[in-house]
């Protein structure tokens, strides 16, 4: 049951959040891989709501059955790259950093992959999935329903 309807929402809530969203799509960060990480972040705090509507994204965007298995499992799986599995850390590191600081050396590994404006792009993507986790767990709008519009998002492969 929603605590919070989407009609209690305040007005021009979610239409500034998903104005971020628009930013972050617009970055040079393949589509694939923010997806991956709004995946990750839902399934790590257990938002019902976005791991729906993300996995059908990644289905959408053509993600195999099995990878989208077993990223509860990444770092246990040879079905992730390098380049991903370094933004998969970086997420689980973030979005579970409580009072521990982001080191120098993870931002020296993420160098290896990505320049400084992407790993800034990285960490507000990793940012928003949290705080739409947090919100969507608060209203508990309810899950199943989402449905991907076929030009809501844009294919872009990973490289």
């Amino acid at each position: 049951m929603e605590r919070i309807s989407y009609h209690e929402i305040p007005k021009g809530m979610f239409e500034k959040l998903m104005g971020v969203e628009q930013f972050i799509n617009d970055s040079p960060i393949e589509m694939d891989l923010l997806e991956l990480i709004r995946l990750r972040v839902g399934q790590i705090n257990g938002c019902a709501y976005c791991v729906d509507m993300h996995h059908k994204v990644l289905k959408h965007l053509g993600e195999s059955d099995l990878r989208l298995a077993l990223l509860s499992a990444w770092d246990d799986s040879p079905f992730f790259n390098d380049r991903e599995r370094e933004v998969l850390r970086f997420t689980e590191n973030l979005t579970n950093m409580g009072s521990r600081p982001i080191t120098d050396e993870e931002i020296d590994t993420l160098l290896k992959h990505f320049s400084k404006s992407e790993i800034s792009y990285l960490t507000l993507a990793i940012s928003q999935i949290n705080t739409w986790t947090r919100l969507m767990k608060t209203f508990k709008l309810t899950p199943g329903k989402y449905v991907v519009k076929e030009n809501e998002v844009e294919k872009k492969a990973i490289a």
